[in-house]
């Protein structure tokens, strides 16, 4: 009886450390079918016999109408899922558009991770709260120091976040939304050297004009050192 009890504790140990390793952070892990791509960031699965639409989390990938990056982020994301292939996905929630939210973890690992590794997607900080926090930063900050996809511009692209906010309008690589040039009054970059003085967050008031700015050497405005300035804006 005794060797009995013994093995179902074993039992029970083994299948606690087999969840842990499928969901670290809580949650389950489900398995899928791919059906197509969106783009950077957005897939069709088949799961249980239903088609599923899901949004990579913690991720946010450039546009399609952000050329040349947009179609190059997809073309990422096929290579990393191609159709047909199984995945897990681990579900974080169901956002606007009644797409899960999801971890999507392929035949080489995370894939949402490896998108930001390789330099097609972005860190979305505003969604960051059930992924690995470290791991995504970490990945973006190697990306960045190696200048690619979307890093290949110093300072990175014109986020996709900032492209929407924007409207239809199209910007090329770089570009700085309209609503830059529309927000409240701040001393110009040479101003701002020539006289001494800093360009606080508040004074800037947008957040796509603290990434030019710090595209432009104000440094100071990115005081955690990850790339992105006046993160309060956003």
């Amino acid at each position: 009886m005794t060797v009995m009890r013994k093995a179902s504790k074993l039992l029970l140990v083994l299948a606690g450390l087999s969840l842990a390793v499928l969901a670290p952070f809580g949650q389950a892990a489900t398995a899928a079918t791919v059906l197509s791509i969106g783009d950077g960031d957005s897939i069709s699965v088949l799961e249980r016999g239903q088609k599923l639409k899901v949004r990579l989390a913690c991720i946010d990938a450039p546009e399609t109408a952000q050329a040349p990056f947009g179609m190059a982020s997809r073309n990422q994301l096929k290579a990393l899922l191609p159709i047909g292939s199984t995945v897990s996905l681990r579900v974080q929630a169901v956002d606007r558009y009644g797409r899960s939210v999801a971890e999507v973890i392929g035949n080489k690992g995370m894939v949402n991770l490896a998108m930001v590794r390789s330099g097609q997607a972005f860190v979305y900080r505003q969604y960051l709260g059930r992924c690995d926090r470290g791991a995504y930063l970490a990945a973006e900050r190697q990306a960045q120091a190696q200048r690619l996809g979307v890093w290949a511009v110093p300072g990175g692209m014109t986020r996709p976040w900032d492209f929407r906010h924007g409207g239809s309008v199209h910007r090329s690589a770089g570009a700085v939304p309209a609503a830059a040039t529309s927000s409240a009054p701040v001393s110009s970059p040479q101003a701002a050297q020539s006289s001494g003085t800093k360009t606080t967050c508040k004074q800037i008031g947008s957040f796509a004009q603290a990434q030019e700015l710090l595209r432009q050497g104000h440094s100071y405005l990115d005081r955690n050192g990850d790339g992105v300035a006046c993160e309060s804006l956003r």
